[in-house]
């Protein structure tokens, strides 16, 4: 059997990259909000520049012209909401690019705790910054901000980095990466049947992934979740509207060799009003060693982290385990994303020359 070397590998898609031209863009981007702006196109263009970061990263002549791109820039980091994958992931895709940022992750410690309305930070942090990436409780807050900023005389960009229990857009440009690399050796997304699982009722990121499957054809989807945590009705009523096909089940067992690659998230606790977490059985809806036999040799197994028990850690070096995979790739989507929307492609494809 012949295996590739990692390093030829890259080194091909170094030389094709040299010789590369930027995609027209087909899909501007300027305020980053919601899943809804992403076509097909789009969310092809973005894998592949994605890939293309990437591969210019791996030598040290290619890194340090990335640090090039843009180091005229700046970006505000407004994460008021508890992070760690989406801050260091766009902290570091930031730092890839040359850009230098600034953060408030505390609305205590900012003069909002002296009455200052959000409108009156987000247009001063736009006279500091470049771009504002916020993170929030507040469902909506980003697409305020973006209202706002189209009305001043200097608009910079807004990206949505985490919407309360409505929308993690970023996020689900990076899962969407992760499945496509997963299962390229298969035609990638299209076709796949792809199950979702845990709370859905509250789950953003799976909010926000369920709204990218109708750029893909024929794909299923399959939701496992307590009754009480199920999918909520816009999303069905989306996936009804672009005729996705999509079915739901409290029981795992009885699709888990049917899947193609399963979504799993933790129960989300945080947005308890009445316990109701408390008395449901999590082992109805994890991912177990016992599990790995009944599913497909080749499935992808994914989860945005943090986990809870709903993960366990002994199934982390099986191959079909892509979370950790999953959230490295979040750094080079969101360089990615910074890099599109700064129009900053036509630079980047001369730096790999």
């Amino acid at each position: 059997m012949t295996t590739t070397n990692p390093n030829d590998e890259w080194e091909h898609r170094r030389q094709e990259l040299r010789l590369k031209t930027p995609p027209e863009q087909t899909h501007r981007l300027f305020h980053l909000l919601h899943p809804k702006q992403f076509n097909r196109s789009f969310l092809d263009q973005m894998c592949e520049l994605t890939t293309d970061i990437r591969t210019l990263a791996k030598s040290p002549a290619g890194l340090a012209s990335l640090q090039r791109l843009l180091h005229h820039r700046r970006a505000m980091l407004y994460f008021t909401q508890p992070s760690t994958r989406t801050f260091l992931s766009f902290n570091n895709a930031c730092h890839i690019l040359g850009m230098r940022t600034s953060e408030i992750r505390d609305s205590s410690t900012s003069s909002e705790v002296k009455g200052e309305t959000m409108e009156d930070s987000i247009r001063t942090f736009s006279s500091y910054v470049d771009v504002i990436v916020m993170r929030n409780w507040q469902k909506g807050l980003a697409e305020k901000a973006a209202a706002l900023m189209d009305t001043i005389s200097r608009p910079i960009p807004i990206i949505n980095a985490g919407s309360g229990k409505d929308q993690h857009p970023t996020q689900a440009l990076l899962d969407i990466y992760t499945l496509e690399r997963s299962l390229a050796h298969r035609g990638g997304i299209d076709g796949k049947v792809i199950g979702m699982m845990g709370d859905l009722a509250r789950g953003r990121t799976v909010r926000s992934l369920a709204y990218l499957m109708k750029n893909y054809r024929d794909v299923h989807l399959v939701f496992i979740s307590p009754s009480s945590f199920a999918i909520g009705d816009d999303i069905v009523a989306h996936l009804d509207e672009h005729h996705i096909r999509h079915t739901s089940t409290t029981k795992l067992n009885q699709v888990l060799g049917d899947l193609d690659a399963i979504y799993l998230t933790r129960i989300q606790a945080e947005h308890d009003v009445a316990d109701e977490s408390k008395d449901i059985d999590l082992d109805q809806f994890s991912i177990r060693k016992q599990h790995l036999t009944r599913m497909k040799e080749d499935a992808v197994i994914m989860h945005p982290l943090p986990r809870g028990s709903e993960l366990s850690p002994e199934i982390d070096n099986d191959p079909r385990a892509k979370y950790w995979r999953q959230e490295r790739n979040g750094m080079w989507m969101r360089a990615a994303v910074l890099t599109r929307i700064f129009g900053a492609e036509p630079t980047l494809y001369e730096l790999a020359k």
